[in-house]
Order: C-alpha cells, then structure tokens, then sequence
C-alpha cells in the first residue's frame, strides 16, 4: 500500500487519483441542491487515494486551492481532505505562500477550524518545505496572528519552529509577555516564550516562563510515519533517488520528532548576549566565517554528533571544553546503553556516530571508550554494517592495544566459521588501511609509530588472507585478497608514505597461491602489485639498505624470478636459478610431476607448461592474439596465408609455420605481442612485471617502439 507496485499500476492510480479530483473540484463549485447527489463517497474516494499513494505537485496544487479559496464544500469534507493531504515529493515554497494568504479573518478566508488544520499541516510537513526559509519571511504576518484564539496553538507550535534570533525582538517580547498575562499563561505562548528566552535569557525573566508550557510534539507521528512511506515510494520510483542533505552551513532543525527518532540534543544556545552571535544564526559561508571568533557554544556539545555546522565550527575553532562535555554525555549514554535502561535504541547512536565520522573523517576518543564496552554486549549481527563502517575510522594507535580493546571482540562477534563473515572482516580491514594511508599521506613530518602499526595490522590480515583462499580458492575471494595488498602496494611504492612505514610483503604461500589461480585478471593484479612492491624497494635501498635484511629482499626476489619463469623463461619450479625458490615445490613433487608428463608424451616438459602459450590463464590470450597477426597478415596480402598455426605457439613451431608459408614472426616479437594484447584486455600487469624485472625484454621492447616510430 505504499506506492506503485509496477508503472502500468502506478498510471492506473494516478489517473484515478485526477478522475476523483476532478468531480471533487467540479462538486466544490456546486451547491447540494444542484449536486443532485452527496459529494461525500467522492471525498472518500479521494482521501483514500491521497493515503495511498501521495498527492504529486500538480494535485496538491488542486487541493490547498480547494481547502484555501470560498467553495460549497462542506467543513466535514474539506477536514476530511486536510487530514489526508499526504504530499508525495517535497513542498513548494508556493504552496506555503497561498496557505499564508488564506490566513486571518474575511469573508473569503477559510474558517478558522480549517485555518487551524491547515497550520498543523504546514508543522507536519515543516521538514519536507524545499525552502523554508519562505517561512522565516513569513514571520511577523504570523506574529500578528497569535491574537487569533482559534488558531493561536498552532501558531505557536509552527513559530516555534521557524524562530531565529534575529525575530526576538523587543517589541515581540513585550507582545508575547501581555499576550501570556491576557490567556492566562496560554501553554502555547509560554512554549514560545521559552524558545525566545534561549536567544535572550537575561531579558526574559520572571515567573512567565515557569509555567505549564507547550512541549511542541509532533501532532500525529502515525501521520508522520505515513508520510515517510509514501516519500520514499516516492523517491524509489523517480529517478533521483538520494535523501535530502543535511544543511552544511544551517543547524539542523528537527523539533517535531516522529517516533524512533534519535535522543541526540539539537544545537540551542542559551547563554548568549546581545554582542554575541548563536549558531542558529548561521545561515551561509560568510555568516560562519565573518563570525567564526563571536560564536557562543550551544548548551550540549554532543549536538555536534548530528550537525554538520557545529562539526563545522569545532573543526575550525577547537575548544578545550568541547571534548569533556561530549565525552560526559556519551559516557551517560554508554552506561543506559549497558543496562538496557531509558528505552535507548543502539542503531540510533551508531547513525549518530557513523554521521560525525564520516563528515569530519576522525575517529575521536570518546568512541573509542563507547565501542570498548559496546563491542561487549553487540550480539555481531544489529547495525553490523554501521558499526564496520565507522570502526573503519580507527586511529593510528598502538595496534596491540588497538587490536585487544578493539579488532579481537570484533572478530569475535562477527566471525561464524563461515567465508562471508571472514570477507566481511576483510572488507573492513582494506577499508581501515585505506584510511590510514590517506591519514599518512596528508602528514608533514614523519610519524614515529606509523611503520609499527601498519605493520601489524598487515602481519594480522595475512592470516586472514591465507585462509580464506585455501578455504574459498574463488576468483571472488581472490579479488578481495588482492584488493587489500594493492593497499599494501600503495604504501610500499610511494616515495612519500614510505617515510612513515616499511615494505611488507605477502606471505610467500599466498604470492603462489593467487599466481596459480585459473582467473586472468588475479594474475594480472598479481604482477602489477608485485611490480609496485619492486618500484619501493629500489627506491628503499637507495637510501637505506640497513632497513631490510638480505633474507627478506631474497624472499622477495624470490617471487619475482618464479614468476618470470614460468611465464616468460620456460623454467617453471627450477630452484637453480639465484633467488629461485621453485614456487615452494618440493623436489620430491617436481620429479613426480616431470615424470608424469614425459609419460604423456606431450613433446612438452612440466617447465614448458605455465608459460604464455601454455599456461591455464594465458593461453587463451596468447592465441587469440596470433590469430589476430594471422588475419592482419590474411587482410594486407589478399589471402596469401597457406596455412595457420593450430597452437600453442612455441619457437620451434614458428620456424616450422613460416617454412610451410604460414606467418613468419619471430619468438620474441611473438611473446611481446601477447603482453600488448594482454594490456589492451586489461591484463597490463603482466607485462609491467615483465619488463621491470628482465632488462633484455624492456631492452627488446625499446627497440621494438623505436623501430614502429
């Protein structure tokens, strides 16, 4: 019932919707007598249609000039109407003008039950008004309303709402004071007496504001809620489907609260004086920055949790006061939170905390302090997402004590023996490195306990990693292994982060793991990571080679000539070769494989069979770019091809393909031409690892681009 289940439904409903409109505007021109039948099943119809599925612009139009302008509708019906008037996008600053107009006392106003509900109307859909600011014009046509009696609480409840500073005035504080002796401390009146004392509280003084006074709810959260359902129907089925921002330089208003709304204070600032400036003054830019030094705190800095513009001004004016006051709040929070007392709801406080990381990218230490005792009582599974995304801000802290106040109870509370839960996990650390190495790269001077953080944190995740693609070895899993070492890679190849950390490199059972993966793509992102990890090393150890000792840069290296091996030298699990390691093959295992393949009678050795041509993940590639050369060479010689090559392509077949009058290319012309084909598929990684680590094939590729020039 909250929208349209397909377009063909949808443009039924609306139609119906205009339909009904239509005879409800064509009865409202009509006595009773004339209708020659009741209007009333009509209304109904329309009222029903309106709950539905919301009122567009255009139909709304209809209504507010049909509850705002003399017609022979009677009060039930048009009543009827206002309660239903549920508006499906945001309100125009038009639609508040004309309801404004229709306000007071004539002939041709509506009554004043009917200006009453249209005024609790505008308080319903105050948050929703695409400028609100048309009601802050508004302002002193609504003052003078409040001698009104019929109306004067809703008045009230929608001046509340709309009051600044600058509409305190002498003059309106004087009016209100008289107005609230007249009534006899109307509730109403004092609950606008007590908005204006926060702007002026050494001004208004008294007994006045002591009284009973209106609390300003929101008239009908059913009504709200309904509203909100019908708004992101709405907004599913058009095409701009984002949530309305935040104001970044208004504070944010939101005094009619439905129900589940957060506990967070809004900004209000009670303590100011005349010279002073409130942020709730604020309007733009330049009203924060020409004011920046006069702007008084508001009561209850935990507001700045939820609004942009005091994040805003603490970020550019720090106060020594702000943090103990928010940490007192968050702490009492924490502590009802634990206890399960006070009606607390935990996914409110994470959208609070998730907002103030996510806006200001800092992690402060009253989270830390809130997540350590959280983290006890999270059952792994509420809010999940939320409590990864903003513990994905974590400072660079210690990562032993990080890791036990922090990273432990989370794992604890999310792993479940399963892969999904150790990706989520995985997810999240690739997310946290990703921050920190933002954070390194903004510093200015070299951070001392950088490298031992970072450090741990890898070491930790490598572990992870190992297991996950020996328990889940899938291309998907590989791609989220490799997502966090190309973290790792952008660290250990910036001249500049480097300063702050030290190369780590993969664990050598997950280099060969992923190399010998069945997906192009993991193998491409391989080499090019690894390609990245070389680049750091050179430019390591050209300032200092006392960081790394020559067991690890030979682990290293080891990878590298492996790899090139198989690929490029035909020499896979060789462990003759300096730095060779035989992909950690046992000799043992080699010689049984060796022996397996001569029985085949192939006319291939194992050594031969992870190369360009033959291997799993490239030979497909490999061939595909031969036939590419076989027709160039088809399309430039009028079909003068004898014969073509049934692959794989090794160097004895080409001389044996172009004595027949197949294409003659050369061996090295030939496996060059595959990493180009590979790096127009994408794949460039191959290739880049090729030519930073063998210098006679970047030497050959030189010769070859000078020689097309």
């Amino acid at each position: 019932m909250s929208g349209y289940q397909d377009d063909d439904d949808g443009f039924q409903g609306m139609q119906d919707l205009r339909d009904t409109l239509s005879d409800v505007v064509a009865a409202s021109k009509l006595t009773a007598k004339q209708r020659g039948s009741s209007v009333k099943p009509t209304v109904e119809k329309l009222t029903s249609l309106s709950y539905e599925q919301g009122l567009l612009p255009e139909d709304l139009s209809q209504l507010i000039d049909l509850v705002t302008t003399p017609t022979f509708l009677d009060q039930a019906s048009l009543g009827n109407i206002l309660r239903n008037l549920f508006p499906a996008a945001a309100v125009s600053a038009d639609f508040v003008v004309r309801i404004i107009g229709s306000l007071g006392h004539g002939k041709l106003k509506p009554s004043l039950a009917i200006q009453g509900a249209l005024l609790k109307w505008l308080v319903m859909i105050y948050h929703i008004i695409d400028n609100q600011i048309i009601l802050s014009r508004a302002y002193p046509v609504l003052f003078n309303l409040l001698d009104t009696a019929a109306i004067r609480k809703q008045l009230c409840h929608l001046l509340a709402l709309i009051t600044r500073r600058r509409h305190v005035r002498p003059y309106r504080i004087q009016s209100l004071l008289s107005l609230s002796r007249q009534t006899g401390n109307d509730p109403a009146v004092t609950g606008l007496l007590r908005v204006f004392k926060d702007y002026y509280p050494e001004i208004i003084v008294g007994e006045v504001t002591r009284a009973k006074a209106s609390t300003f709810k929101h008239p009908d959260p059913q009504w709200r809620e309904r509203l909100d359902e019908i708004q992101a129907a709405h907004a599913a089925r058009t095409t701009d489907r984002s949530e309305r921002p935040l104001e970044a330089f208004r504070v944010a208003r939101n005094r009619t609260r439905g129900k589940g709304s957060t506990q967070l204070p809004e900004v209000h600032t009670s303590n100011a004086t005349e010279n002073s400036i409130t942020l709730e003054e604020i309007e733009n830019v330049d009203g924060l920055v020409n004011n920046l030094e006069k702007i008084e705190l508001p009561n209850q800095l935990i507001a700045v949790l939820g609004d942009p513009l005091l994040q805003k001004l603490l970020t550019l004016k720090p106060h020594s006061e702000a943090h103990q006051r928010a940490s007192s709040w968050l702490a009492s929070y924490g502590q009802d939170l634990m206890s399960g007392e006070g009606g607390v709801d935990p996914s409110d406080c994470l959208e609070m905390l998730k907002a103030y990381a996510s806006s200001t990218r800092t992690f402060p230490p009253i989270f830390l302090a809130f997540f350590s005792e959280y983290l006890k009582i999270w059952n792994g599974q509420d809010g999940q997402d939320l409590v990864l995304a903003i513990l994905s801000y974590l400072p660079l802290l210690n990562f032993s004590e990080l890791f036990a106040s922090i990273l432990q109870p989370l794992e604890v509370k999310i792993l479940d023996n399963t892969t999904d839960s150790q990706l989520q996990l995985l997810d999240f650390y690739t997310n946290l490195l990703r921050r920190w190495t933002i954070h390194l790269a903004s510093l200015q001077e070299k951070s001392n306990q950088a490298s031992d953080i970072v450090a741990g944190l890898i070491t930790h995740v490598n572990d992870l990693c190992l297991t996950l693609v020996q328990t889940s070895p899938t291309a998907s899993t590989h791609s989220k292994v490799l997502d966090f070492y190309e973290q790792t890679s952008v660290l250990a190849s910036d001249p500049k982060l480097l300063l702050h950390t030290r190369i780590m490199i993969p664990p050598s059972p997950l280099v060969y793991i992923l190399h010998f993966s069945f997906a192009p793509s993991s193998l491409a992102r391989l080499c090019s990571l690894l390609s990245k990890y070389k680049a750091g090393f050179q430019k390591a150890m050209a300032t200092s080679r006392s960081a790394y000792t020559s067991e690890y840069i030979n682990e290293f290296n080891g990878f590298l000539m492996d790899i090139c091996n198989c690929i490029w030298r035909s020499r896979a699990f060789n462990n003759n070769d300096v730095n060779a390691h035989g992909c950690l093959v046992s000799r043992i295992l080699t010689n049984d494989l060796m022996s397996y393949v001569n029985n085949l009678n192939m006319g291939n050795s194992l050594s031969s069979l992870f190369s360009l041509s033959y291997s799993p993940v490239l030979c497909l590639s490999a061939i595909s770019h031969f036939r590419e050369l076989e027709d160039e060479e088809l399309r430039q010689n009028e079909g003068e091809l004898s014969i073509r090559h049934a692959g794989p392509v090794t160097r004895a077949s080409l001389n044996a393909l172009a004595n027949k009058g197949g294409l003659r290319v050369g061996w090295d012309d030939y496996r060059l031409g595959v990493l180009s084909y590979l790096e127009r598929q994408g794949m460039a990684g191959v290739g880049e690892l090729m030519y930073n680590t063998m210098t006679n094939v970047m030497r050959r590729r030189s010769l070859m681009t000078e020689a097309a020039k």
